[in-house]
């Protein structure tokens, strides 16, 4: 096959482990990865299948992480309630809910729920090594907050890039570089198709782990009115950014919290799902060969 394949992976916290699944199947049937451009978790699932260059290997590594005393101290899974009407920002009593309304709290007076030291304890779990040698071309997007700009990084560490690219507004702190002042790409970019076009490819594949806009919950508080606001102009540039790609992929993700790590296996198994139901279009497309 002469063309060049390329990945855009989106954002979408927890909800981009499916990710590995969409990978698994791509290498089970013999479609080529020739790049990959990530954003957010699409970063992280990108860059570690980019260095390692086998979806399982993505898997363990990724298991081992959150498996890591240094990750669950951080205790992420906290907040996979926060989509979920009935329990929005509220204390109701319960302690798990205490335990989310103070820690974000901290926000009122530090720039992120996560200190900068704990999150660079659990970066040092993710591979340190230069974009320049990896076993497939990637790169992530970032939003520089200073500029407002988009921001592709395709050089440097690894681990910074991942890290400047995922750094969820409010929950991680912001990545300084350069003269930037780096947070989630998805402020800017959800699915990177035309970065992953501009980075060479000639034919490119996005897969989309938004949250589902019908998933609309209760409207009662203008908390709710707020991140509902967000969830509608994030889909609108979603759709935007999509324009142009060759091939869309959505897994069945979108009813998941961001935070719901404690469900990888299943949300893997979605990506797998939707990427083998992928498979005869996208080699119609191809011009490949059963």
């Amino acid at each position: 096959m002469s063309k060049k394949i390329g990945l855009a992976l989106g954002g979408g916290g927890a909800r981009g482990l499916s990710h590995i699944g969409i990978l698994k199947v791509f290498e089970r049937e013999r479609i080529p990865v020739t790049q990959i451009t990530g954003c957010s978790i699409g970063a992280i699932i990108g860059g570690l299948y980019a260095y390692l260059g086998s979806a399982d290997q993505v898997q363990q590594y990724i298991h081992k992480m959150i498996a890591d005393p240094v990750f669950k101290d951080l205790n992420i899974q906290l907040f996979a309630t926060m989509n979920r009407e009935d329990r929005h920002f509220f204390f109701d009593g319960h302690l798990h809910n205490l335990k989310m309304y103070f820690s974000l709290l901290k926000t009122i007076r530090t720039p992120s729920v996560f200190s900068a030291e704990a999150v660079e304890k659990m970066f040092e779990l993710y591979p340190d090594v230069d974009l320049k040698s990896l076993k497939i071309k990637f790169a992530t997007i970032a939003t520089d907050l200073i500029s407002g700009r988009e921001i592709v990084i395709n050089e440097g560490s690894l681990r910074k890039a991942v890290r400047a690219s995922s750094s969820i507004p409010g929950f991680f702190p912001p990545v300084k570089m350069d003269h930037m002042l780096l947070v989630d790409g998805a402020a800017t970019d959800s699915i990177p198709v035309q970065i992953v076009r501009g980075q060479g490819a000639q034919y490119v594949i996005a897969v989309d782990v938004s949250k589902c806009i019908n998933d609309i919950g209760s409207l009662e508080t203008g908390l709710q009115v707020i991140y509902r606001a967000e969830d509608i102009v994030s889909h609108h540039l979603t759709q935007e950014r999509i324009a142009g790609v060759d091939y869309l992929i959505r897994p069945e993700v979108g009813h998941y919290s961001w935070a719901a790590i404690d469900q990888m296996d299943e949300i893997i198994a979605a990506g797998e799902q939707s990427a083998q139901k992928a498979i005869p279009e996208i080699r119609r497309i191809l011009g490949c060969k059963e």
